[in-house]
């Protein structure tokens, strides 16, 4: 497949990923690192999603929001994880046209569905703390499924965005994308056409999701700031924090890789710092939210306990 802009130009039909290195041993040993972070991921997070539908006790609309953030992590790790493995072994990194948009959809849909279930998970926490008598009613079923269907909706957005942007670049001259996955950037400055029409299109969908979901983000913890401040129990302030300390810490993780990736000047840092940082959100942080979760929440850890006592008593 490709995109004939100009007759005079051979249109590109395939993308050479320059990955992370070309140093062989180092291709090794990161491909050793890798394959045991992405094995952790997968295991880690569908974990997660068995404990939380087999445990009553976590039949709970924050739950139920952190099953779909574990199921995300492991769309948005499998998007870009296993192709750079495979990349590892081979001499030559080529993705096709088609796998490309592929790639970069993906990687759009399952970023920005991450962005705007934090968003929502901060909601049901503020409902939680700060309206504890009305919490059954605001976060009721229908209104869960209701916020889910939102942060999908938001997710497709932006997947529409960037697929109108990536069919609306030409690419007749180099192919090489110097980057482990085909993200929008390093796509643009393969560009032989005028891309400014593109990048604003993604840059105002993607800044509408960063926008709206801080927004809710901190307007959210301000309230929770503000509650807590008021409760004259120590006990009670102490409960409250330790049902925001996992989330606000996942929420830290992600909002600050995406800040340095997509807000922070180009100027101020390097291709393979960009590449590092994007490795971090991409890899590391999918693999990091369940243990985040699971080490830092009561909950979860008293579910997991039934359950494994159960299989060992049974």
């Amino acid at each position: 497949m490709a995109f004939l802009g100009n007759v005079n130009h051979t249109a590109v039909t395939e993308f050479i990923l320059l990955g992370l290195t070309d140093d062989p041993v180092l291709r090794v040993t990161l491909f050793i690192i890798i394959l045991c972070i992405y094995l952790v991921t997968l295991s880690g997070n569908l974990s997660t999603i068995f404990l939380i539908r087999v445990s009553p006790q976590l039949h709970l609309p924050m739950y139920f929001f952190l099953s779909h953030l574990a199921s995300t992590d492991i769309g948005y790790s499998s998007t870009v994880t296993p192709k750079m493995l495979v990349n590892f072994l081979l001499k030559r990194n080529t993705i096709s046209y088609l796998g490309c948009v592929i790639q970069l959809d993906s990687a759009a849909f399952f970023g920005t569905l991450e962005c705007y279930l934090l968003a929502v998970m901060a909601y049901d926490r503020f409902v939680a703390i700060c309206s504890p008598l009305l919490y059954s009613t605001k976060m009721s079923i229908q209104v869960c499924v209701q916020l889910l269907i939102g942060a999908y909706i938001g997710g497709f957005l932006t997947v529409s965005s960037c697929t109108f942007s990536f069919f609306s670049i030409v690419f007749c001259g180099s192919n090489r994308v110097n980057h482990f996955f085909c993200d929008f950037t390093p796509l643009v400055e393969l560009s032989c056409s005028d891309v400014s029409v593109s990048t604003a299109v993604t840059t105002f969908s993607a800044g509408t999701a960063l926008l709206i979901t801080v927004l809710v983000i901190g307007i959210s913890y301000t309230y929770i700031l503000i509650t807590v401040l008021k409760m004259r129990s120590t006990e009670g302030r102490q409960k409250a924090f330790s049902t925001c300390t996992s989330h606000l810490t996942a929420v830290t993780l992600f909002y600050g890789t995406a800040t340095f990736i997509y807000v922070m000047p180009k100027s101020s840092y390097s291709t393979d710092q960009n590449k590092v940082v994007s490795l971090f959100y991409t890899v590391v942080i999918p693999m990091l939210n369940p243990l985040i979760y699971s080490l830092r929440n009561n909950e979860i850890k008293g579910a997991l306990k039934k359950q494994l006592d159960k299989k060992i008593f049974s």
